[in-house]
């Protein structure tokens, strides 16, 4: 069950790219919501909630096995907070690339309340950061579509 967890923490091994994990996670992010956005907002929804059920148990599973708090290959919870950026937004791809920058800077900053997740234990801790950032990148990402319909 560990390799399973990491394999899926590190969404099949994306977390382990040698150069800004966290972005290249949330890039597949990005993947899936473009693979997924015409589907019916059931669907849609349904993706996200597996994203993050199956992140919180195999985050957990990946911190114990690499033995640290908050591994950096763990990229899940980039692929959960870009889904939860861009949800139910109909954004193109213009669109879902401005989410993606929105979210990574978000996830990079981490504005209150998102830094004091990370404290909650486990796997829970790991996913509920990048999920609030991608609560304050949903937000912002409506209000451009708001403005600029189509993108």
């Amino acid at each position: 069950m560990t390799r399973l967890g990491v394999a899926l923490a590190t969404v099949g091994g994306a977390g382990f790219f040698p150069i800004a994990p966290g972005t290249v996670g949330s890039a597949v992010g990005v993947g899936v919501y473009l693979l997924t956005y015409q589907w019916p907002w059931a669907w849609q929804l349904g993706v996200l909630a597996a994203v993050t059920v199956v992140g919180i148990w195999s985050s957990g599973v990946a911190a114990t096995a690499l033995d640290r708090e908050d591994p950096g290959p763990v990229v899940i919870d980039e692929v959960a907070g870009q889904l939860v950026t861009l949800f139910l937004t109909g954004a193109g791809l213009t669109g879902a690339i401005i989410g993606f920058f929105v979210f990574r800077l978000f996830d990079i900053i981490k504005p209150w309340p998102a830094r004091q997740l990370e404290d909650l234990p486990g796997g829970v801790g790991i996913m509920a950061d990048d999920l609030m950032a991608g609560v304050y990148g949903w937000v912002v990402v409506t209000g451009i579509l708001w403005w600029w319909p189509g993108l």
